[in-house]
């Protein structure tokens, strides 16, 4: 059995992004693994960080990231990025020293050192633009800058990517092809 913490990020359960992650929890239930979801948006979470000690909330999450197996982020992208609620929530609990520390070479240089490495992340975004402009135009930012700057920092190499392009303007033959693909990934927990 595979366990799963899974946070997700849009304020809207007849969206697509709620489809997935509802796709996802029945097909990995029905596989017999477990899947702790946390809905950002209905925990009120709040995201802003002023340097403040983790809260009691933070620490819940934490606790609950350690005992999984895999982290399951799903999100739209808008404006180039997760919402603001889904970076707030990178920012506070995937925050130095839990998540990583750095590891000092000289004076003020120094590394970064992962703390989850025996941790695999799924990321499961949509796009409003079609694929070709975020891959051309746009040079993939938001998955590199979540593999490189979040990720890898934190020590989990194995991350799986699923992007669903131009939802808001394909057809639901083409939204059922992207479910069937988040069924094929549960399955492969």
């Amino acid at each position: 059995m595979t366990k799963v913490f899974m946070v997700y990020a849009h304020y809207d359960d007849k969206s697509f992004n709620s489809a997935i992650k509802n796709t996802f929890i029945k097909t990995a239930t029905e596989n017999n693994h477990f899947v702790d979801c946390v809905d950002l948006y209905k925990e009120k979470f709040d995201p802003v960080f002023y340097g403040e000690e983790p809260d009691e909330t933070v620490l819940s999450h934490r606790k609950r990231i350690e005992q999984a197996d895999v982290i399951t982020l799903i999100a739209p992208i808008w404006n180039f990025r997760m919402p603001a609620i889904m970076e707030g929530w990178i920012d506070k609990v995937l925050a130095p020293p839990w998540a990583f520390k750095f590891k000092n070479i000289f004076g003020n240089y120094g590394y970064p050192v992962g703390s989850l490495s025996e941790k695999k992340a799924i990321v499961f975004c949509t796009y409003g633009s079609p694929q070709f402009a975020i891959r051309t135009f746009f040079l993939n930012m938001p998955t590199k800058r979540l593999r490189r700057g979040v990720f890898n920092i934190c020590g989990i190499k194995d991350v799986t990517y699923k992007r669903y392009f131009a939802v808001p303007f394909v057809e639901d033959k083409k939204r059922k092809k992207f479910l069937e693909d988040v069924k094929k990934t549960a399955n492969k927990l």
